[in-house]
């Protein structure tokens, strides 16, 4: 979820910056520095307050599921020994009824232990979900528009889960995938556990490995588009055939698609709008946008939404796109805010530090001065109008300029 990677500046100095930040971690301390803090008996048992994320804010119940997808027609990037390439994804979208199905956990038991070991962090509580898992869809006539998410570079699927369930209360169908060796951990089906194989980057490979990195993640994309539309002629792609729930088949309208990513994710997001026609809008969470295919010109619409201070790099590739970019696009900043206020970083990293023995000072280092609940709201009303504006073509005033709701947002252009 909060990877551990070093940020690539290639026309900068090298820093210390990190492009993302491990959960607890990544503002300046070892993670088994932090882990050292907490009590023996929060190490051996889990935290006693189960950590919460906001509720969604729509009208729609969430359903969610979890597929397990095997692309026979090319190897893993990042781990050839493995000849074909593998993904898991999880769907989110409007539910009805919900009764009877359990409520999703933010990861499962053997994704959270996984997590918390390579963090080298105390068992957590970590939250429940709004969303019922395989819950039947709630119909609708020519289905629901469709939102693909990518993850940051070390991070997962789960990492905006905030965003994400707001997102499929309000009428969306959120597809949200692990680009497995790219992403922190990741559970298959078969119980093996994948991690991280990008390997380090340096001044001598940070182009060739960025280039590839977005590449793959983008063949990942595209993979995923052909499933879904696999699922809406009638077929299950899930590799171990496990059944889908009632009424998903027509629950995609694919001819309404969208993408959104954070950090890398967002790299890749406009790399996809670019490469894709079956994208029609894109919003890029703080993510330098690194490939020339992601600065390049294109009719589809994107949205830039930056923390407050844009490192010099981030904002050079935002001005080529800006410069280049023939349909609609709009950036924003969010005031007091950091690079991980735009994942679930923002509403967890409160709840987590009391835990942890961290002062009110730690919270500021990793999300900025902006509170944490206010940033998931903010981050929701934006992405939202965006995506229903060039996916449903309704109109919002939040696009239009500042508005008095948000003053924290910031039009940059």
């Amino acid at each position: 979820m909060f990877p551990r990677f070093p940020a690539r500046q290639p026309s900068l100095p090298a820093t210390s910056i990190r492009r993302r930040t491990a959960l607890l971690s990544g503002i300046g301390l070892p993670l088994g520095l932090l882990a050292a803090k907490a009590t023996p008996a929060l190490a051996l048992r889990p935290a006693a307050s189960r950590l919460r994320l906001p509720a969604p804010t729509g009208y729609y119940r969430i359903g969610t599921t979890s597929l397990h997808l095997v692309d026979p027609s090319r190897p893993d990037p990042w781990v050839p020994s493995q000849q074909t390439r593998e993904l898991m994804i999880q769907l989110w979208y409007p539910a009805d009824p919900v009764e009877g199905y359990l409520r999703a956990p933010y990861m499962t038991s053997r994704t959270a232990r996984a997590y918390e070991k390579s963090q080298s962090l105390p068992v957590l509580n970590w939250p429940v979900t709004a969303a019922h898992l395989g819950a039947p869809v709630h119909p609708r006539e020519r289905g629901w528009p469709v939102v693909l998410y990518s993850h940051s570079l070390g991070g997962e699927r789960f990492e905006t889960t905030s965003l994400v369930q707001d997102l499929a209360s309000n009428g969306y169908v959120v597809v949200t995938i692990d680009h497995v060796h790219d992403a922190g951990v990741v559970v298959l089906p078969d119980g093996r556990v994948e991690s991280v194989a990008v390997p380090e980057f340096t001044d001598a490979n940070q182009a060739e490995l960025s280039a590839k990195e977005i590449g793959s993640r983008v063949a990942d994309v595209r993979f995923v588009l052909d499933q879904l539309a696999v699922i809406s002629r009638g077929g299950n792609p899930d590799h171990e055939r496990r059944p889908l729930p009632q009424g998903l088949h027509d629950a995609l309208d694919l001819r309404r698609a969208g993408m959104f990513g954070q950090s890398d994710g967002g790299s890749t997001t406009a790399h996809a709008l670019h490469a894709d026609a079956r994208l029609t809008a894109g919003v890029d969470l703080d993510g330098t946008l690194w490939t020339p295919q992601a600065v390049a010109d294109s009719d589809h619409a994107l949205l830039l939404f930056g923390r407050q201070d844009l490192d010099p790099f981030e904002a050079a590739t935002w001005a080529q796109f800006e410069a280049r970019q023939r349909g609609p696009r709009l950036q924003l900043n969010l005031t007091g805010s950091k690079h991980d206020t735009f994942t679930d970083f923002a509403p967890l990293l409160s709840q987590v530090a009391p835990i942890l023995g961290r002062p009110p000072s730690w919270i500021i280092e990793g999300i900025g001065t902006i509170n944490g609940l206010r940033a998931v709201a903010v981050e929701r009303a934006y992405i939202g109008a965006f995506f229903d504006r060039y996916l449903r073509h309704q109109d919002s005033s939040l696009l239009r300029g500042p508005s008095p709701r948000y003053p924290e947002v910031v039009f940059a252009h």
